[in-house]
């Protein structure tokens, strides 16, 4: 995998339960602050896309 420069999300409070995201050609990638390294997904920028669609619609459960 190449150099990934890494964006954390605007929601992102302090610690480590944040959400980063890069952006590979054709690719996006996603990883967790509480082990960057470890488990990173992968997706084709519609399939992001979708995802995000889908995150916004969800009703606040709090």
């Amino acid at each position: 995998m190449p150099h990934l420069t890494w964006q954390k999300s605007s929601y992102c409070a302090q610690g480590n339960s944040c959400v980063h995201v890069a952006e590979d050609t054709g690719t996006v990638h996603i990883t967790e602050s509480a082990d960057p390294s470890g488990a990173i997904l992968t997706a084709a920028p519609a399939a992001f896309s979708h995802l995000l669609r889908a995150l916004k619609q969800e009703p606040n459960r709090d």
